[in-house]
């Protein structure tokens, strides 16, 4: 895979509008010039991630009807059950609502289907199985349902009604009672970029005006939703939506939440993968908490991650951390074995890598990890892949792609060949039975072939400026950290510089290299430097070029600058 570093050039005269606008470093103003903020008030409106700024939900598509019959709920104590999906996104979902009903007094209850032994989405059998029997009246969604035809007819012939909210692909709504996705067709309020916890929290705040407008909230305090934003932040930096408008903003106030430790189950979540406290970053939650609550759904529950959010009870929330600790140590042991067998696999096929994706199915492999290493597989070798586990009869996959290649539409593609599937342009599942994957596979890899372009075959390396290391104030690391939070769609700025050499290292950990850089002609400045999962046999002492993000290293109440190495 051919991989580009590509030097940004913005408009001199952006760069000097958003640095007057802001009074910020000339570097700081070319970071936010690169991402299309071109004048004064767009800088100043990016800067600006007060709660206030979020636009009203009203206009979403079937809000009114979805806030309506939940009040209804509410009111005549009705039986609630919220159907929510196993990871990180539905379980933050699903714990929010919960939260908010039970404030309110709803008979409420909630149900996560188990991954391996019931799969993904609301079915025919929840229905039959669970909400009948358990005499539920209303059925509400959070982070899947959209494509649930036959499960929502099903509950609606014998009177049980269904709300869904969700933000997965859909085409045409199943019959509910009300549909709150905001990628509807005919849903034209602009919320497209929203997790699924970003469509809940929206719910709640008509909900929670809906119930004002009716005196609800005369005999008891209205409920603070600046409270939820941890889950919300959770949860949408963990499904990686474009971190911008709502969601950067509520996941900037769900980080300054986290970090006051109100929430006991993050609080110990946080204390296990070692952040330092009222530190947490979007790297946090992206590397360290995310893949922990998700290795409840991964390996065991979720409703182990969904108590862990919502107790109250510190000693239970510090078990359950532990816990969710252990379960994601086998997680990773789990991930590095199938991993290596592919690896393995490809190293003895090199032909596989002819293709423009990959579809490659295993009789052993464990469904729980079939996204992430489908995802480390996309970044070694830059095109879709499909991951698909056969182990208990029925194919189960998972896909990852790469920006500008849609997997939703390749798997659309043969659809024909499958059981069920769904998901985004950068993620799906789906189920096959074994003897229709081979045409399933051909179809998909014609799909995605069809739909590659030159420009999707090279990995571009965005740099944002070039930098010497005695041009790195203290002062740029503040700025460029208060234009968080970082992930998709909001990129952690990153650097270049040249003619780099090592003036000390050491191995910490067992792929991590710590070093002190100097710049040739310059001993005078030096940097200290981490790089992680280095090869150890292959370190250099120069370096031509390096790529490179600057942070803050917190550690102890201190913090010293550093730089992180991406790319040499």
């Amino acid at each position: 895979m051919k991989r580009e570093w590509q030097i940004s050039n913005p408009r001199p005269d952006a760069v000097a509008s958003v640095q007057k606008a802001l009074g910020c470093l000339t570097v700081t103003a070319t970071v936010l010039a690169n991402r299309r903020i071109q004048s004064g008030p767009e800088a100043r409106d990016f800067m600006d991630t007060a709660l206030s700024r979020l636009r009203p939900p009203f206009s979403m598509k079937d809000m009114e009807k979805a806030v309506c019959r939940i009040a209804d709920a509410i009111l005549g104590r009705e039986k609630i059950l919220i159907f929510g999906d196993y990871d990180v996104d539905g379980v933050t979902s699903t714990a929010i609502l919960l939260e908010f009903l039970q404030y309110a007094g709803a008979d409420v209850t909630f149900y996560i289907p188990h991954r391996t032994r019931e799969g993904y989405d609301l079915q025919v059998h929840h229905i039959f199985g669970h909400a009948l029997p358990n005499s539920v009246d209303l059925i509400i969604t959070v982070d899947c349902g959209s494509t649930r035809h036959e499960a929502v007819q099903a509950a609606r012939e014998i009177g049980i009604d269904v709300i869904i909210t969700d933000h997965h692909t859909i085409a045409a709504p199943p019959p509910a009672v009300a549909v709150v996705n905001p990628r509807r067709q005919d849903c034209t309020a602009g919320f497209g970029h929203l997790a699924g916890v970003g469509v809940a929290f929206s719910l709640l705040i008509c909900l929670r005006k809906h119930l004002r407008d009716l005196g609800f909230w005369a005999t008891r305090p209205e409920p603070n939703l600046k409270a939820f934003c941890d889950l919300v932040a959770l949860g949408t930096v963990a499904d990686m939506v474009p971190l911008v408008d709502e969601n950067r903003i509520l996941a900037q106030i769900g980080l300054g939440v986290i970090n006051t430790g109100q929430r006991a189950g993050i609080s110990a979540l946080t204390r296990a993968t070692g952040i330092e406290p009222h530190t947490a970053s979007s790297d946090d939650i992206a590397f360290r908490l995310a893949p922990r609550i998700n290795a409840a759904g991964r390996l065991s529950h979720a409703r182990k991650a969904v108590e862990l959010l919502t107790t109250r009870q510190p000693e239970r929330a510090e078990e359950i951390a532990q816990e969710l600790n252990r379960m994601n140590r086998v997680r990773q042991e789990t991930e590095k074995r199938m991993l290596e067998k592919i690896l393995d696999r490809i190293k003895k096929h090199p032909e596989i890598l002819d293709k423009k994706a990959l579809v490659l199915t295993g009789g052993d492999w464990h469904e729980g990890v079939l996204g992430i290493v489908a995802a480390k597989l996309v970044e070694k070798f830059f095109r879709p892949v499909i991951l698909i586990s056969t182990r208990n009869g029925m194919g189960k996959g998972s896909g990852r792609s790469i920006p500008g290649i849609s997997i939703y539409r390749g798997i659309e593609a043969g659809a024909e060949f499958l059981e069920k599937f769904g998901g985004h342009p950068m993620a799906a599942g789906l189920e096959i039975r074994p003897d229709q994957i081979e045409p399933f596979s051909a179809q998909f890899e014609a799909a995605i072939s069809a739909a590659s372009r030159p420009e999707n075959l090279s990995k571009i390396i965005p740099i944002d400026c070039e930098l010497r290391f005695r041009d790195i104030p203290d002062r740029l690391i503040d700025e460029l950290e208060s234009l968080g939070p970082f992930g998709t769609g909001n990129p952690e700025p990153l650097f270049l510089a040249r003619n780099v050499r090592v003036s000390s290292s050491k191995i910490i950990g067992r792929h991590h290299r710590r070093m002190t850089l100097k710049q040739f002609g310059d001993d005078s400045c030096t940097v200290p430097a981490i790089q992680f999962n280095v090869d150890r046999n292959r370190l250099e002492n120069t370096f031509e070029r390096i790529a490179f993000r600057l942070r803050w290293n917190r550690w102890n109440g201190r913090k010293t600058a550093q730089i992180i190495i991406e790319e040499t």
